[in-house]
């Protein structure tokens, strides 16, 4: 949390925001009075490797407020020795704690954030929250929203643009050639209710000039209150350019907000399903049913449906269909009597539609057969007895009026 951060602040203004008095001057320069033509009315040290930039990483310099005991100077004027003053400093972000050995290689990135949770159980924080406690202000800061393999950057910052002040703990590391080097930590807290959506964490933020007083010089109040997340509605973001990632990227197109479009998906991908066997013997049986719903008042053809499917109540003698299931149906229809092929997804407006069924397996059903041989023997005026013959000398003779009596039945070969 909180790996990049914009800082083109000059002293006086750094000054101002860490509460610092500043005065008029009319040097100008790196720590001196540029923008307003005031400076820091306190001490400074190494401002001149503060570069200001849209895009400060671990390992840059950055210009850190703190409190120290002057030393004692000799002569007229001089200051009295031991006393607290502020202190403005330039310091390396990236902690290095005053153990690490003089041989070994600093990484500023391994703790360039520490969490406020548990700075008390860990020896590299712990020991510095009595009397290295620090303030560094920036205008901004850059978090990054993940969204499965893409991260999109977001720009943090004051609605008003004025610095923002994160409370820090600092130390001191002196290298194989003897060079010393200040370094610092940014403390994080758990993110506030407005940025959760954003990332878990965030920087603490001092909000006012009393809660940097508090950090700075009161080490009775305890730590959980001073570390709190920043709930302000002044604290306000937008996304911009996702060339952010790298550190050699910047300039004021750091801050250009962009348009970021839906992550969703189009809503037609919620429609898109795989097409499969059993699906393509389904689509034409539902189209059917569709047709055969509009058709019903004018050709009174109901729709072919699988014999699993068959609802309760129907009518066993109308034929059943004779679609089998995972394989495709064979179907057609006649729209003013021109015969055309029902293809998926196709629609048909007219209501004046024969439905005709092809039978795949060329079986005619018999109890079709003795239905139809019923009817017709029916309206022929035979019965539905079969009719027989007999020899001429032998057995009955058929009833005069053409129908076969009961000795026919009796009848000998």
């Amino acid at each position: 949390m909180c790996g990049r951060a914009r800082c083109t602040l000059t002293a006086a203004q750094a000054a101002r925001a860490f509460g610092f008095p500043t005065t008029a001057a009319a040097a100008a320069g790196p720590g001196g009075g540029g923008g307003g033509g005031d400076a820091p009315a306190v001490r400074t040290l190494d401002l001149d490797r503060f570069r200001p930039s849209y895009n400060v990483s671990p390992g840059a310099y950055l210009p850190v407020g703190t409190v120290r005991a002057q030393p004692a100077v000799g002569g007229d004027g001089g200051r009295e020795g031991g006393r607290a003053e502020p202190v403005i400093q330039c310091m390396k972000w990236g902690l290095v704690p005053s153990f690490t050995g003089k041989t070994e290689k600093p990484d500023h990135f391994r703790m360039f954030n520490a969490r406020s949770e548990s700075v008390k159980e860990k020896a590299s924080f712990r020991r510095l929250i009595p009397k290295n406690r620090c303030l560094v202000a920036v205008e901004g800061f850059y978090e990054w929203k993940k969204d499965g393999s893409k991260k999109q950057p977001y720009y943090i910052h004051f609605q008003d643009h004025r610095p923002l002040v994160f409370a820090a703990l600092y130390d001191t590391w002196t290298n194989s050639e003897g060079e010393t080097i200040h370094t610092f930590t940014i403390l994080t807290t758990r993110a506030s209710t407005s940025l959760k959506w954003l990332h878990d964490r965030m920087p603490v933020i001092l909000g006012d000039h009393d809660s940097v007083n508090v950090w700075l010089n009161d080490a009775s109040v305890k730590l959980e209150e001073i570390t709190a997340p920043y709930e302000g509605a002044d604290l306000v973001w937008y996304p911009v350019t996702s060339a952010m990632g790298k550190t050699s990227f910047d300039g004021p197109e750091c801050i250009k907000e962009v348009h970021v479009g839906p992550s969703e998906k189009p809503i037609s991908k919620f429609f898109t399903k795989k097409s499969t066997t059993h699906d393509q013997s389904v689509k034409p049986e539902k189209t059917i049913s569709e047709f055969a719903s509009h058709a019903s008042r004018a050709s009174k053809v109901e729709g072919d449906e699988s014999a699993e499917n068959q609802p309760e109540g129907v009518d066993q003698k109308q034929p059943a269909s004779s679609t089998v299931k995972d394989e495709p149906v064979s179907l057609e229809y006649q729209v003013f009597g021109k015969p055309q092929s029902i293809k998926d997804g196709g629609t048909v407006t007219s209501t004046d539609i024969t439905i005709k069924k092809q039978d795949d397996s060329g079986i005619k059903r018999k109890f079709e057969d003795t239905e139809i041989k019923a009817e017709m023997m029916e309206n022929s005026g035979w019965s539905h007895s079969p009719p027989t013959t007999t020899k001429k000398g032998k057995g009955a003779k058929a009833a005069s009026d053409g129908q076969a009596s009961l000795l026919s039945y009796f009848a000998r070969k």
